[in-house]
């Protein structure tokens, strides 16, 4: 969910990036990107909407996603450059606060889902030693998790496509255990009920259309992650012709993954089962072979694969914090860097600390559901911006300097994302009120902050306080 992670120094004087990323390197970071939190921790909580038909919120999540990256593709195509969604609606409209919201929007997506992955790791790692916590633990040990990262990222770590291979290795891995579980027991190995795979159940009060809307908004956090790799474009071969087929690859195997993974969840476990535990995953593979130890690294598997989507984010947000604040859209404090460590550790703090406070939150006004709550709200924060980027790949057609060689999407498909991102973005999609309390509060932050410094820049004196160039928001300090 990154929109401009790390990549160069941010001077015009220096060299254009190296090249390096294949077809199957850019596949390995599209499908790592995005598996994993999502499908690993909200399995329970879609079914819980929808009952047996899980599958059916993830297609639909799949569908609509595909639709949204063919309008990333034609942007991306026609400007590679790492920033994103900024560049997009800096690029579409050129004005300053759009720009900015966009760019922080994108920031407190990723601090919502460092913060979900949290309360994933924090729940598997209890049931992988065995412990019966209590809330207060589960909390505790999420908001330890976060001062880790916190740590981590001060030392100054950035991304390593090295690593994510690896870290994608495991993620993928753990989702093949559930599935080979899920076809063990298919053939005999446990009890299987395919009669739950088209038992349709919603809750008493909600119509049938908004039940598998509302899971379709909370499935759809499984979903993102695909808009990153546009912030590699930069360092890929032949990103015109590469881009296209890969992404599109990616979503399809993403897509399958989770459709059979959830089909084996939904067969082997019990709704009820699935909606009450934190790490529903562990129950499927418990259910589909009983006596064996898989079930028992599982919860270890999880959780090394959450703490790669929580280190990236939380990498990103820091940096987009900084970024803003050099461009003198933010408070300069925040674009602090330590003398030493080169990391700009204000920022830092400054995510940690949302982060403490989403997590507290969350744990204490929505402790039955906080992963719920918390990977809703990313996925509230990123279908607005996916809504913006369908609108501004439609203006942007009017922009014929660069119009010639680049992919070009079907003209229907970005009015289709746009209305299908936006409704699932409303509250007539069924999204539960505490997913726009959280996700206001977070933009509040950013329009207080945003006048506060431009009252500072009055001040000052300083009158290109504005993002003039989203290529640079998140490069790291020099």
């Amino acid at each position: 969910m990154s929109e401009a992670v790390t990549r160069s120094s941010g001077s015009d004087q220096q060299p254009e990036l190296k090249r390096v990323l294949g077809p199957g390197l850019l596949l390995l970071f599209v499908v790592g990107d995005i598996l994993g939190t999502g499908v690993y921790a909200l399995v329970g909580d879609v079914a819980a909407e929808v009952g047996g038909a899980a599958w059916l919120p993830f297609l639909i999540a799949f569908a609509v996603a595909t639709i949204t990256a063919f309008s990333y593709l034609e942007l991306v195509t026609k400007y590679p450059q790492a920033a994103g969604a900024a560049l997009y609606a800096h690029k579409a409209f050129g004005i300053h606060f759009i720009t900015f919201l966009v760019a922080f929007i994108v920031m407190c997506s990723g601090i919502t889902s460092a913060s979900t992955a949290s309360r994933a790791f924090a729940a598997n790692f209890f049931t992988g030693v065995g412990v019966d916590a209590s809330k207060a633990a589960v909390l505790a040990l999420a908001l330890l998790f976060m001062a880790g990262l916190a740590a981590i990222n001060y030392r100054g770590v950035g991304e390593s496509v090295k690593l994510n291979v690896i870290l994608t290795i495991v993620e993928i891995t753990g989702l093949l255990v559930v599935i080979l579980v899920g076809l063990w027991a298919f053939t005999g190995g446990a009890d299987v009920d395919f009669s739950r795979i088209v038992a349709f159940e919603t809750a008493a009060d909600k119509h049938t259309f908004l039940a598998v809307t509302a899971a379709t908004s909370l499935a759809f956090f499984a979903m993102v992650g695909f808009e990153d790799s546009v912030n590699m474009a930069e360092e890929t071969k032949d990103p015109v012709h590469t881009f296209p087929k890969i992404l599109l690859s990616g979503l399809s195997i993403a897509g399958l993954v989770y459709v059979l993974v959830s089909i084996v969840a939904v067969a082997l476990v019990p709704i009820g089962e699935l909606e009450a535990s934190d790490t529903p995953l562990v129950e499927v593979v418990k259910a589909g072979a009983p006596g064996l130890p898989i079930d028992d690294i599982l919860p270890f598997m999880t959780m090394f694969a959450v703490s790669n989507t929580a280190l990236i984010n939380m990498l990103m947000a820091s940096r987009l914090i900084y970024g803003m604040a050099r461009q003198h859209v933010l408070p300069p404090v925040l674009g602090s860097v330590h003398p030493t460590r080169r990391s700009p550790w204000v920022a830092i703090i400054f995510t940690t600390l949302i982060a403490f406070g989403l997590i507290a939150y969350v744990s204490t006004v929505a402790s039955s559901n906080a992963i719920s709550v918390l990977g809703g709200t990313t996925s509230l924060l990123l279908l607005t911006v996916f809504a913006v980027v369908n609108v501004a790949v439609l203006v942007l057609r009017r922009d014929v300097r660069q119009a010639g060689g680049h992919f070009k999407t079907p003209t229907v498909l970005p009015i289709i994302g746009f209305v299908a991102s936006l409704y699932l973005v409303t509250p007539f999609s069924g999204r539960p009120i505490q997913q726009y309390v959280v996700a206001g509060g977070l933009v509040v932050i950013g329009v207080v902050l945003f006048f506060i410094t431009q009252l500072i820049n009055k001040q000052l004196g300083i009158h290109d306080g504005r993002i003039t160039d989203p290529t640079h928001l998140g490069n790291a300090p020099d």
